[in-house]
């Protein structure tokens, strides 16, 4: 009997579990640092005043960036979950339902970038694509002083990085674009976290080919600027509309020379699918005939993953985003693109987010990720794309069936609490990993001075502060104990804040 192709693919996948070498059947390149890995789209374009940065405003937080974010001045539609960063700034929202004050990160802190580079290094995330708009104006300095910030992340945590242009609305892109290229971003090359593809350095440009008014260069243009960056011994990769293959609905007609030109076609896919059938749909109808396509001209196919409009409740809980890691692995795709890991904008963000209600501003009608009932961590969506990955590299099963659980404490397990020795009174909530204050932990059901014992996961630390804010006495536990009483000095009743990891 001869193997069909959907039928090959999927026997390829599941033999190829246990393994840790990414294999395709189609693959144009050989494994790197995007055939066979997770790469995320990264924008690190949030801003406060006060955070030092030169563009010194609320940088995508808010309309008005002379505004701090409130109901009537916002950018976002997801909140973030900031238990975990060490700066956080003042919004004009209410508190949030929990009483606490509704605070926002800066991307321009290194903090917050590089808490971001540790998720993705906990989570699976191989690859960052650091955004890059017209750095020509106004927001050119604070991009410039995102990219060194970038590189210290991915080279202290292990990631690579390289650069995307998002050629969106860029008047004078065919020649800035190379003159910025030339003048700054290649430098970053050098760094040995900048991502390299069969011997050669990363470049993505999005936004060739789509017919929207802000994306009106000739095809020929588009050429030229792809088979430069080419020349210039880059391995591209290309960011094109959806319908790139047939030249319709968001593609326009007459570029399929420029999208074959790319050494890897990366097509968008934010807004194409909200449900389990529309995923399957861009499967049947999309997915497999852009790889032959791909296949026969020797083109990488590295198509998006989205978790779905949290605002729009898209998401179910996982299901959609899993949907498209099983449908892609079958396909064969030579990489994964995660659209996006910050993006709080339009609610595809998979960094974390408030949980629920309890973490969104009163009153505000932003969604947590509880909003259709079924409870998620504030890093659920990290832990998915972890397993995502790892069943895309053929490390774990080829399954239909989302495998991830929504709460740590559902198969993944977290920090719990206890009211009495030997796990005995009332518990607080599974905590995932992260920093928590007094508030925090109140929020979280775990009143101050009142545990006396606590149950750890395999792996997990958890450090215990007799003060507010990680001050004080500390004890820390790397296991279950069930008695604080016997800790050295005496732990009872003593925990006011803690930090997980």
């Amino acid at each position: 009997m001869t193997l069909s192709r959907r039928t090959f693919l999927a026997a390829t996948a599941a033999t190829a579990v246990g393994g840790t070498q990414f294999t395709s059947a189609f693959a144009a390149s050989p494994p790197g640092d995007v055939v066979g890995k997770v790469t995320v789209g990264y924008q690190g374009w949030f801003a406060c005043t006060g955070d030092g940065a030169p563009i010194n405003g609320w940088w995508h937080w808010s309309h008005n960036w002379s505004q701090p974010p409130s109901p009537t001045n916002t950018a976002i539609v997801s909140w973030p979950d900031v238990r975990d960063y060490t700066s956080t700034y003042q919004t004009a929202y209410p508190n949030l339902n929990n009483g606490q004050p509704a605070k926002v990160f800066s991307s321009y802190d290194q903090q917050t970038v590089d808490t971001h580079f540790r998720w993705m290094q906990q989570h699976g995330c191989d690859t960052a694509a650091l955004q890059r708009f017209n750095p020509t104006g106004g927001e050119g300095p604070t991009r410039d002083a995102m990219a060194v910030k970038v590189r210290q992340a991915a080279e202290q945590y292990g990631r690579k990085f390289y650069i995307m242009y998002d050629a969106t609305a860029w008047v004078s892109m065919q020649s800035e674009m190379k003159a910025d290229w030339t003048s700054k971003m290649s430098a970053y090359t050098a760094s040995p976290a900048y991502a390299r593809q069969n011997g050669k350095p990363v470049v993505c440009i999005w936004g060739f080919g789509f017919d929207e008014p802000n994306k009106a260069w000739p095809a020929s243009v588009c050429l030229d600027v792809v088979n430069w960056f080419k020349n210039q011994g880059c391995y591209v990769i290309g960011g094109v509309p959806t319908h790139w293959r047939r030249g319709v609905e968001d593609s326009r007609p007459g570029y399929l020379d420029v999208y074959h030109a790319f050494n890897m076609l990366s097509p968008w896919m934010v807004g194409r699918i909200s449900d389990l059938a529309g995923a399957d749909h861009y499967y049947n109808n999309v997915n497999q005939q852009d790889q032959a396509d791909c296949n026969a001209h020797g083109i990488d196919y590295q198509p998006c993953v989205i978790p779905g409009d949290l605002q729009s409740g898209h998401r179910r809980h996982g299901d959609l985003m899993w949907r498209q890691f099983y449908n892609l692995t079958r396909v064969g795709v030579q990489g994964l693109y995660i659209s996006m890991f910050d993006e709080y904008n339009e609610g595809n963000q998979i960094a974390k987010t408030a949980e629920s209600a309890a973490w969104v501003p009163a009153g505000s009608g932003i969604r947590a990720l509880d909003e259709d009932g079924t409870a998620c961590s504030s890093d659920y969506y990290l832990r998915l794309t972890d397993d995502g990955g790892r069943m895309f590299k053929g490390q774990a099963p080829l399954t239909p069936t989302r495998p991830t659980a929504p709460m740590p404490d559902q198969g993944v397990g977290g920090v719990v609490f206890y009211e009495h020795v030997d796990y005995g009174g009332a518990a607080g909530a599974s905590l995932a990993k992260g920093q928590y204050t007094r508030a925090h932990l109140l929020a979280a059901g775990v009143q101050d001075n009142w545990a006396s014992s606590v149950r750890v996961p395999a792996g997990w630390s958890v450090t215990i502060f007799a003060e507010d804010n990680f001050g004080g006495q500390s004890w820390t536990r790397t296991a279950d104990t069930p008695n604080f009483v016997a800790l050295s000095p005496n732990a009872n009743d003593q925990l006011t804040s803690c930090r997980i990891s």
